[in-house]
């Protein structure tokens, strides 16, 4: 059972995959009420976009601020403390056991929520053993959501592939979000663990990122709307 009180417009986040803050805010105007939640990763944070948080929260809408945290505990708590004071509604780390318990003990006191990275989507089985993993992207994943949830992590990144298995593991305590969300005919890009909107949230997730399909459409506001549509579709 999803829960009922997420808007679905409110699960649709666009990653702002910008150059630039002028393309970024460019993108926010041409989207309008359309969308309501963004992500600012790497591109555009370290392009001077993290003031835009605040901007964004101040009007309204939420921002997930995808970062993916991961050092000793105390330079992590710090960046934690200094997101939270940005208005941001996710922050993520890497789901390693120091920096969730770090950034679970930092935020609190604010409305910040953390999301734990399991496993990147554009990995598969064969990169994690060459970066001298054993386990399977579907063990690791595993593994690192329960050790999440016994943490006190708010939510949990991975694929759109592993939503099922997790809500098994984790119930609905905890938040799915997943990238790797292409709707049919899109391009899949570097991603290799996609799956549609409808069929990602039917699977269990509660918040799908997308960027490229929306931000290279031809109508950014249609293929939201469009995204929006399916999830509607498969929480009927």
């Amino acid at each position: 059972m999803q829960p009922t009180n997420i808007a679905p417009r409110d699960r649709l986040i666009v990653a702002l995959d910008l150059p630039d803050v002028a393309a970024a805010e460019a993108m926010i105007a041409r989207l309008g009420d359309r969308v309501t939640f963004y992500k600012i990763g790497y591109q555009l944070g370290f392009a001077g976009g993290l003031p835009m948080v605040r901007r964004l929260a101040d009007s309204g809408k939420k921002v997930f601020v995808d970062l993916k945290l991961h050092d000793i505990g105390n330079t992590v708590a710090r960046g934690v403390e200094s997101v939270a004071k940005l208005g941001a509604t996710f922050l993520t780390v890497h789901a390693y056991p120091q920096t969730m318990k770090a950034a679970v003990e930092a935020r609190a006191g604010s409305s910040l929520k953390i999301l734990a990275v399991t496993v990147l989507t554009s990995y598969d089985d064969g990169d994690l053993h060459a970066a001298g993993y054993r386990l399977s992207v579907s063990d690791l994943v595993e593994a690192r959501a329960q050790q999440a949830q016994v943490l006190g992590i708010d939510g949990i990144v991975c694929s759109p592939e592993e939503a099922a298995s997790l809500r098994k593991i984790v119930g609905h305590q905890i938040s799915l979000v997943t990238p790797g969300i292409r709707p049919a005919g899109a391009a899949t890009g570097d991603q290799k663990r996609i799956m549609t909107p409808a069929r990602a949230i039917a699977a269990g997730a509660d918040y799908l990122v997308v960027g490229r399909p929306v931000m290279e459409a031809a109508d950014p506001k249609a293929a939201a709307d469009a995204i929006v549509a399916e999830i509607e579709q498969a929480l009927a």
